[in-house]
């Protein structure tokens, strides 16, 4: 055991928690005002649901010893999980750094099916997918699995988190369907405030999330926190001058936005690449982000905060130039060589490894949702979806005064047709 392990790996802890509620402000400032409260409250829900669900199931599932697809049960419900060395810190400190991991996954999945789906069907959905879909994906990567043999770098999740939401988002607005507005009226975010607030926070907590994944106060960790620094950044430039090229002025949605697909793209790359490569990482990564968001909203996939786009498809370009700049000089890791350093198949083993993420999550999230719809709405009633979400979800406004999420909904009377021209009077700009 090492204290000053143990100490960094309680504040990293800390800094992923906190992750969670930042994506609150990242994804609430994004939606319309009538529904801010509802979107907030589908990651702060995940503290509760999935953080119980990873003690009692989903940490045995992913982190005990099995085989190749899944733990044995000999840890359910933290049995055997104590205070001895787990590396060279706690193992239930372990076991907590790991469940931050869970809890903000599947935290990320609303962003695509915010304004319309149903509180207790997400929460069921999320629940269910946390045990059945990230459990296994994180046991065949980190949990000594078949990717983890097969030589699959995901430093901090690129693979196992963003990949695996990303692809998650994109079956669940594909089953939830789209929203009766979409690409009838403006949905402008109503808070972009919140969203730059959410995204700083996002950062601030991510080198917890990259440096933490280091597992110990060490040089790996100075790396990760290194390229969790540059990554980002360069993403920023690259985007914002792409911006000023296409629409001659660059948006604060859209800086936010640049933030976080850095910090995707970088995440399983973070320990296993130097400084300029973390720069030129996070350059590459704007491009497809940036066409995927353009192409998305040209077409009828209503993926409301672009999840797919920043996630799902920052976490594969990440995933993928993590085989081409991975240097195991500075990562010590046996084999770990990219492309660039003399080692072309490691690019192959990564692209392995994400398209086995996609397809298990993608055909078990559909599965999932499927099943939901059976014994449950997946999405709310048109006329509470025209009202918004927050007060016949949740019973509570997040803003008295505004667009009316109350106001609307108190009007009991009024038809659903006579609530739409106030909408369309409300958001005449394009989001």
């Amino acid at each position: 055991m090492n204290q000053a392990d143990t100490a960094w790996m309680l504040v990293a802890t800390a800094l992923v928690l906190l992750m969670t509620p930042a994506l609150a402000f990242f994804y609430g400032g994004l939606v319309r005002s009538k529904n801010a409260l509802n979107t907030m409250m589908m990651s702060f829900i995940s503290l509760g649901f999935v953080g119980v669900l990873w003690a009692m199931l989903g940490y045995s599932l992913a982190f005990a010893p099995g085989n190749d697809w899944i733990g044995d049960t000999s840890r359910l419900f933290l049995r055997g999980v104590g205070l001895e060395a787990q590396g060279t810190i706690p193992h239930l400190l372990f076991m907590c750094y790991q469940g931050t991991f869970a809890i903000i996954t599947a935290a990320l999945i609303s962003g695509a099916i915010v304004e319309r789906m149903r509180f207790p069907a997400y929460v069921t959905f999320i629940c269910l997918w946390a045990v059945v879909v990230y459990s296994p994906i994180a046991h065949w990567v980190w949990g000594g699995g078949w990717l983890f043999k097969m030589g699959a770098l995901d430093f901090a999740g690129g693979t196992v988190v963003h990949v695996n939401a990303g692809v998650a988002a994109f079956v669940a607005a594909l089953c939830v369907g789209k929203r009766n507005d979409y690409q009838k009226v403006a949905l402008i975010p109503h808070n972009v405030p919140f969203t730059l607030l959410g995204a700083g926070l996002l950062w601030f907590g991510w080198f917890g999330f990259n440096a933490g994944s280091a597992l110990a106060a060490s040089p790996s960790a100075a790396l990760a926190f290194t390229t969790t620094m540059l990554a980002p950044a360069a993403t920023l430039v690259a985007w914002t001058l792409i911006d000023l090229m296409r629409q001659q002025k660059s948006t604060a949605v859209g800086a936010a936005t640049a933030i976080v697909v850095g910090l995707v793209a970088v995440t399983p790359a973070a320990g296993f690449i130097g400084p300029m490569s973390a720069i030129a990482l996070g350059a590459i990564a704007a491009v497809p982000s940036y066409m995927g968001l353009v192409w998305r909203a040209k077409t009828r996939l209503d993926d409301s905060l672009d999840v797919v786009a920043a996630h799902g498809v920052g976490g594969t370009v990440g995933a993928l130039l993590t085989g081409v700049f991975a240097q195991e000089s500075l990562n010590g890791i046996a084999n770990a060589n990219g492309l660039l350093f003399g080692n072309p198949g490691q690019l192959g083993v990564q692209a392995v490894a994400v398209g086995a993420a996609i397809v298990y999550s993608g055909v078990m999230s559909f599965v999932l949702l499927k099943l939901i719809g059976l014994v449950m709405p997946l999405r709310a009633e048109p006329r509470d979806e025209t009202a918004g979400l927050d007060l016949n979800q949740h019973g509570e406004d997040a803003y008295a005064y505004a667009e009316g999420s109350s106001g609307l909904l108190r009007e009991v009377a009024a038809p659903a047709d006579a609530v739409a021209p106030s909408l369309v009077g409300l958001h005449s700009l394009s989001r």
